[in-house]
C-alpha cells in the first residue's frame, strides 16, 4: 500500500538487466534488439528506477545487434536522466564490450575478461572436397562483384580484400564507440584496440573498466543500504520450456560454446 501514499519515503530501486549470451539476429541468439528490446524499456520505465545494472556475459556477436542494443540503452537512459552501471561476470568481450561501454561505469571481477576490440570474420573453404567427389560448382551472375566469398569455389584476392575492408570500418565504429564512452579514462596503451583481451584489475589499469565491484555491495556503496533490485530478462516461450526447440537449443549452445571457449572459458 505504500505506493498508495505519496507521502511514505519509498525504498529506492535498481533495475538489473542480464546480458548473456551471445549478440546475434533471429532466434537461436540470446541477445538481439528484437528480443531485448520490451524488457529494456519496461527496465527503464517502470518503478521510476534511481539507477540501471547491466548484468554482462557475452563473448560477443553480430556488431549489429550490438550497436543497437547499446544505442538503444543510451537513448533511455538520456531521455530519463537514468544513470547505467555495468557488472561484467566471466566476460564481456568484443560485442560485449560494446554493451558494456552503454553504460555510465563498469565493474569487473578480478577474473573478468574484457577487451577483445576488434572484428572477425570467419568461414569455410570446400572447393577440394567438392573436385575429389567430382563435383562441379556453377554460378551465374549479373554483376560481377554479386558472388563473393563462396565456400564452394577457390578463394579470390579482390574479394578478401573487400572483405577486409568492411571489416576495418566495423573496426573503426566500434573504437569510435569506446572513446566517445570511455574518453580520457583509457590509457595510451597501443595493444587496446587490436583485438587482445585482459583480465580485470588490468583491464581496469587499462581504463576499460572503473574498478573490481559486485553488483549487490556496490549498489548498496552508492545508494544505500535500503535499495532493492528489480530484475528484468528475457522470458522463454510456453514451447521453449517443454523442450519444444531441442534442437535449435542444442545448436544455441555449440555457438555460444564456441564463443566463450575463444577467452578459454
Amino acid at each position: 500500500m505504500k505506493h498508495l501514499i505519496p507521502f511514505l519515503n519509498r525504498r529506492p530501486t535498481v533495475a538489473v538487466i542480464r546480458l548473456a549470451g551471445m549478440i546475434g539476429s533471429g532466434g537461436r541468439a540470446q541477445l538481439n534488439d528484437e528480443a531485448l528490446g520490451p524488457v529494456i524499456d519496461k527496465a527503464f520505465a517502470r518503478g521510476k528506477p534511481v539507477a540501471v545494472a547491466l548484468v554482462v556475459n557475452s563473448p560477443g556477436g553480430s556488431p549489429v545487434q550490438s550497436s543497437l542494443i547499446a544505442a538503444r540503452i543510451r537513448r533511455l537512459a538520456e531521455e530519463k536522466e537514468i544513470p547505467v552501471h555495468a557488472f561484467v561476470e566471466d566476460v564481456a568481450a568484443s560485442g560485449g564490450y560494446w554493451l558494456a561501454v552503454a553504460a555510465d561505469d563498469i565493474w569487473v571481477d578480478n577474473s573478468s575478461i574484457l577487451g577483445s576490440i576488434g572484428v572477425i570474420s570467419a568461414g569455410f573453404g570446400a572447393q577440394v572436397l567438392l573436385s575429389r567427389q567430382g563435383i562441379e560448382r556453377r554460378v551465374y551472375t549479373a554483376g560481377k562483384s554479386k558472388s563473393t566469398l563462396d565456400p564452394f569455389l577457390p578463394e579470390k584476392p579482390e574479394d578478401v580484400a573487400r572483405l577486409k575492408g568492411i571489416l576495418e570500418q566495423i573496426h573503426e565504429a566500434f573504437i569510435a564507440h569506446v572513446k566517445s564512452r570511455r574518453g580520457t579514462k583509457l590509457a595510451d596503451d597501443p595493444d587496446l584496440f587490436t583485438g587482445e583481451f585482459w583480465l580485470g584489475g588490468r583491464a581496469t589499469e587499462l581504463g576499460l573498466a572503473d574498478g573490481i565491484g559486485h553488483l549487490i555491495p556496490k549498489m548498496k556503496e552508492i545508494y544505500g543500504e535500503k535499495v532493492r533490485f528489480a530484475r528484468y530478462g528475457r522470458r522463454r516461450t510456453l514451447f521453449q520450456r517443454f523442450g519444444a526447440t531441442l534442437a535449435q537449443d542444442a545448436i544455441t549452445a555449440i555457438e555460444e560454446r564456441a564463443g566463450y571457449a575463444r577467452f578459454g572459458l
